[in-house]
């Protein structure tokens, strides 16, 4: 995408996820990728390849939809990471930054499964709950009368 053009681009996307439910979300991909069609056909195709991957946060309640956009908690544990290696400065070797990185992590992990949760789990079990009665509906064997 020409840099010229990235400020509409970004706001066609925006207006994607600036949408109340899935349908209209997938209505809005649509038309955002015939606008783009027209002026930006490398671009449209590339977003219509990967459709799937972007659409993908519709398939859980509209609630958690914030979250998943975001990368709020991997941005927070890179600076924690990025700070506690400049307090550092200079390692003697490999092996010590990897224990260094592999403590942070350890410790992020313990963090949160002592119950520090970026997404509830009762909004998980619900999510669960419905992307697994939807299978189950599709896969259910249908009943054959005589």
């Amino acid at each position: 995408c020409p840099k010229s053009s990235w400020p509409w681009v970004r706001t066609l996307l925006h207006s994607v996820f600036d949408q109340a439910d899935a349908e209209s979300v997938a209505a809005q991909y649509d038309r955002m990728l015939d606008a783009l069609a027209e002026k930006l056909p490398k671009v449209a195709d590339h977003l219509d390849a990967a459709r799937a991957d972007l659409l993908a946060f519709t398939g859980f309640p509209k609630q958690i939809w914030r979250q998943i956009w975001s990368n709020n908690p991997q941005e927070r544990l890179n600076k924690e990471i990025r700070r506690r290696t400049d307090v550092v400065g200079i390692f003697p070797d490999r092996n010590s930054i990897i224990r260094l990185v592999g403590a942070v992590l350890a410790e992020q992990h313990d963090e949160w499964i002592e119950g520090r949760r970026y997404l509830g789990l009762d909004v998980l079990t619900r999510s669960r709950g419905l992307t697994t009665t939807d299978e189950q509906e599709d896969t259910a064997p249908t009943e054959l009368t005589a």
